[in-house]
């Protein structure tokens, strides 16, 4: 089997441009098989993968972080879910990037783990969450958030992502000065709507994010249920004081903040509004986040 390898050169803060050579050749060193394409804009990694996949393409290697491997999953289209298995999509990492959260549910989400994985051929189902919004659909590995971690996001990829995880903390900083809190209206499960004032909701699949901020703790990648974080309206300096607790997962104990699980939820936003989608800020008005089980496997 061939991997093509799927590479963000400015992962990272362009580190992963520097090291991705060299750790390709150790993996062809170790009897893995890759081809390499190299990214140039936000969106080509979709591009790329759709077209391998239409030509037969089915492993993948993400070459990045975590807005990487959400690229090559929104390429990949109808391979996931898919049970023959001569059609099957399977997706390993070699953990460049900023963040590289997805991997550190399952072992330190280091470089060497991840090779360890590839060389042994050590995969697992993964579900993959299913976002259905104003304009289309789009899939994602990790999680989704609005509000607060939306705009943290936002902040760090703009102006700290050069400081590596650690920026993800400057950003926290700076969006406390920005704090507030919106009314969103939801519906879990299909049962009766419900609405509060709250500073930010993560739809989860995996843990973490950020790199080690332990966003979802309870969730499992192969449960077929989204993990739901509502944080409800709180002031600076008590979000100052709860938001450090993330880094244990201690934050969910915290009386204004809500830790459930559902398999699907929607949202009734009116308008498009910043989304944090593993790692990478888009902009869409959320319908509806369901669950595809076990829809990919993964090296890990």
């Amino acid at each position: 089997m061939t991997f093509a390898a799927i590479i963000n050169p400015a992962a990272g803060g362009g580190r992963c441009g520097q090291r991705a050579p060299g750790v390709l050749d150790e993996l062809r060193a170790r009897g893995i098989e890759v081809e390499p394409y190299y990214t140039r804009a936000p969106g080509e990694a979709t591009r790329i993968v759709k077209e391998l996949s239409a030509a037969g393409r089915r492993q993948f290697i993400a070459v990045g972080g975590d807005g990487t491997s959400y690229e090559i999953l929104n390429g990949l289209g109808a391979r996931l879910g898919a049970t023959d298995p001569a059609e099957r999509a399977s997706l390993g990492f070699l953990p460049l990037g900023t963040g590289n959260s997805f991997l550190r549910d399952f072992g330190p989400g280091n470089a060497s783990t991840a090779i360890e994985a590839l060389v042994q051929r050590r995969t697992r189902p993964c579900d993959v969450m299913h976002l259905e919004h104003d304009s289309g659909e789009l899939h994602y590995l990790n999680l989704l958030s609005l509000g607060f971690v939306a705009e943290i996001c936002t902040l760090t990829n703009r102006h700290f992502k050069s400081f590596g995880t650690g920026g993800y903390g400057l950003g926290v900083l700076v969006a406390l000065a920005k704090l507030g809190s919106r009314i969103v209206r939801m519906r879990v499960d299909g049962e009766t709507p419900w609405e509060q004032a709250m500073v930010f909701v993560s739809v989860c699949n995996s843990r973490f994010t950020g790199g080690s901020m332990m966003m979802a703790p309870f969730a499992d990648t192969a449960d077929g249920l989204l993990d739901v974080i509502v944080c409800g309206a709180m002031d600076r300096f008590t979000l100052l004081k709860t938001f450090p607790k993330i880094f244990r997962g201690q934050h969910v104990h915290h009386h204004a903040i809500r830790a459930s699980r559902a398999r699907s939820l929607e949202f009734f936003e009116p308008s498009p509004i910043d989304l944090m989608i593993d790692g990478e800020v888009v902009r869409h008005a959320p319908k509806r986040i369901s669950v595809r089980p076990g829809a990919l496997d993964v090296f890990v």
